[in-house]
């Protein structure tokens, strides 16, 4: 493994830099990097600390400061140290500000605004919250996603994945044998989504549930071929309703809400036409 310093300078919470840098060194088998964040740094005083921290563990330095007199004593810092240094959203902002022929604002932190986003986000994190697993089923229809899916179909972890992007996501647990809520059967706003899964990895994440609980007399919540059935079972509801199906066997979370998103974005658009 190459291990090497990696410092992360930011004028905000580094919350960008970080999403960046993982989406980067992941693409590296052997890149094993010692992450040195510096968030809120929007001063001379700060960037002296900050190069002084470099200085002593030299590597490369990634940073977003929008602060013209801050950037420039990083910079010049790092050349009178002999390191690399990067701005990480030069690219974009240049490629924004030649299509756009408007200039950046030059607010640090600016993303991180309590502005209207914000306090959608916020709602739409208390709504998904208050309709985890089934509760709540009277007011559905303020949804913008509901999740419909056996046990352990990742089901609650994508409603919270898809709540921090501002989306109000409720979640229905299938069980067969046990009706759906009668107003999941008349909704007309929400997109209604099944999650599927295979019946083996389901099985194993099941086996793996009751061990940790230590839970040895649910027995047929893993068994297989009872799971086989479950999951037969909620496809046959989601084609008689003509809802769309979403495999989660061999996707992350983020891919599944990236499925999601793409489904919500594909009807809001075909509404609004």
């Amino acid at each position: 493994m190459t291990r090497f310093h990696l410092h992360l300078v930011s004028d905000a919470t580094g919350e960008t830099l970080t999403t960046i840098v993982n989406a980067a060194v992941v693409q590296f088998e052997n890149a094993q990097p010692v992450k040195h964040l510096w968030p809120m740094i929007r001063n001379r005083a700060q960037i002296a600390n900050v190069l002084a921290g470099i200085g002593q563990e030299p590597g490369l330095v990634l940073y977003t400061l929008v602060d013209a007199e801050a950037r420039a004593a990083l910079e010049e810092g790092c050349r009178r140290l002999g390191v690399r240094h990067i701005s990480a959203l030069d690219t974009v902002m240049m490629g924004l500000h030649e299509f756009l022929g408007e200039a950046t604002t030059g607010r640090p932190g600016s993303q991180h605004e309590m502005n209207q986003e914000y306090f959608d986000r916020i709602e739409a994190m208390h709504y998904t919250l208050s309709h985890d697993d089934g509760q709540q089923a009277a007011d559905l229809d303020r949804a913008d996603v509901v999740l419909v899916g056996v046990s352990r179909s990742s089901k609650t972890p994508t409603s919270m994945y898809l709540a921090n992007r501002g989306l109000k996501v409720a979640n229905v647990p299938f069980v067969p044998g046990v009706a759906l809520p009668p107003e999941l059967e008349n909704l007309r706003r929400p997109l209604v989504v099944g999650l599927t899964t295979a019946p083996e990895r389901l099985s194993q994440i099941r086996r793996n549930r009751l061990l940790s609980l230590k839970d040895t007399a649910s027995s047929d919540y893993a068994d297989q071929e009872r799971v086989k059935e479950e999951l037969l079972a909620a496809r046959r509801v989601f084609a008689r309703h003509g809802w769309p199906v979403i495999d989660v066997t061999r996707k992350s979370i983020e891919e599944t809400a990236a499925a999601i998103l793409t489904l919500y974005q594909r009807r809001e658009g075909e509404r609004a036409s």
